[in-house]
């Protein structure tokens, strides 16, 4: 059954380029569906969508981030959030005495180079900035936005196909990265849960219903026995089944240091509410957000929210250790983003008032600055905006110092 009614009304239409690159995406779904037997999980179908070779949504070179793409990101918001995220890459480096930085997915390439420079600023540069990039297209952007943005700190930046070996020490950082792992979903029947399957009805790709999967059986009694109560009949959500297996992978290289994401999400008695009845899968098309994740093959973004305990519970597992969780408007706080904001838009120095002190004044010739800064911090801070939709969770390993990040609400009690 579709996921919506019909968004395509709504949707820009594609040029013909781009609609023949979805159809090709299609054909190529379609053949794996075939070979499978006539479906396959949602999980494979996802993975398709986004990561198929030269074919999927961040293997293509269409344009995604920004104005002129699909959504817009924190860091293309406002350089203040990437300030704020090299104030805590900072702390962890001075207290390991140095190390590296490896952001995965590093998109335009904006937040690389405004973390750099605010780095630079603080004397606090890392050995080097890696970034793990599959995307030969976002490559060679993030390479144009460093060159144009820092070009005199391009040298300290490496461009990785793989996950470094074992000796890494520093920061990992995932600004929107967890939500792009492809999702189970799943559906409470009258018989139990069920994994829906993709498949071709002969005009288009829908979902169905599997048989009962005893994987699919444990893990959703697992989840319900962690959330002390049963999901009702017709309930449909989604689980990341690589979770622990991708975090894992992406921590072993870690011998000192910490890993940071940020992303959408909730902890998991939120995320597996009673009310969330049709989960939180999502897709992004030129700035419009809708649910039909069979639409627009390749040139749209398919997202599902983050569950944060369960990404918590991949770290434990291993070996690193849960150093805080919050919401970005307080990560952002503690950071000290209203002192950036400070220092970006400056007071005028104090008029001299006889028989008392003045008190700064807002130059005039700043006005429009400060104004427009003011409007990207509520963007990033105001609940209902980024502020509570988006999560903080950093992991550490062998290291023993509190994150300024979370200084401001520590809420780890909430996963």
């Amino acid at each position: 059954m579709p996921l919506s009614s019909d968004p395509l009304k709504t949707l820009p239409a594609p040029d013909p380029v781009a609609a023949t690159h979805s159809t090709r995406l299609l054909d190529y779904i379609r053949a794996e569906i075939t070979a499978a037997g006539g479906a396959i999980p949602f999980a494979r179908f996802m993975d398709l969508a986004l990561y198929a070779p030269a074919l999927g949504y961040y293997r293509a070179g269409t344009r995604k981030f920004g104005p002129g793409g699909d959504f817009i990101t924190a860091p293309e918001l406002s350089s203040l959030f990437s300030r704020c995220l090299a104030r805590q890459c900072e702390q962890v480096l001075t207290a390991l005495n140095g190390g590296m930085i490896l952001e995965l997915g590093a998109g335009t390439g904006i937040m690389a180079a405004d973390l750099l420079q605010e780095l630079h600023k603080l004397d606090a540069l890392p050995e080097h900035y890696a970034i793990l990039e599959l995307s030969s297209e976002l490559r060679e952007r993030q390479r144009q936005t460093l060159r144009e943005r820092t070009p005199d700190l391009l040298e300290r930046v490496v461009w990785l196909d793989t996950l470094p070996q074992s000796g890494f020490q520093g920061v990992i950082l995932g600004n929107e990265v967890l939500d792009a792992l492809p999702v189970e979903r799943f559906r409470i029947t009258p018989q139990g849960p069920r994994r829906l399957m993709v498949t071709w009805t002969g005009t288009a790709l829908d979902a169905i219903e599997g048989e009962e999967d005893p994987m699919v059986t444990a893990t959703i009694a697992w989840i319900e026995d962690e959330l002390g109560w049963r999901l009702p009949e017709g309930y449909t959500s989604e689980y990341v089944p690589r979770l622990e297996a991708w975090l894992a992978a992406v921590a072993e290289p870690l011998t000192a240091g910490a890993l940071l994401f940020i992303d959408y999400g909730y902890p998991r008695h939120a995320y597996y509410h009673p009310e969330r009845v049709a989960g939180t899968l999502l897709c992004h098309y030129r700035h419009r957000v809708h649910d039909n994740p069979w639409l627009l093959l390749g040139l749209q973004d398919i997202t599902a929210s983050v569950d944060f305990t369960a990404v918590a519970e991949a770290g434990l597992n291993a070996g690193l250790e849960v150093a805080g969780y919050t919401a970005q408007n307080y990560f952002l706080f503690g950071c000290g983003l209203m002192e950036l904001l400070a220092e970006e838009v400056p007071l005028d120095p104090p008029l001299a008032k006889e028989g008392n002190e003045a008190e700064g004044i807002l130059n005039p010739a700043n006005s429009v600055q400060y104004l427009e800064q003011a409007r990207q911090v509520k963007l990033l801070t105001l609940p209902g905006e980024m502020g509570d939709r988006f999560q903080a969770l950093a992991l550490t390993r062998k290291l023993n110092i509190p994150l300024r990040g979370f200084t401001f609400r520590d809420e780890r009690n909430r996963l």
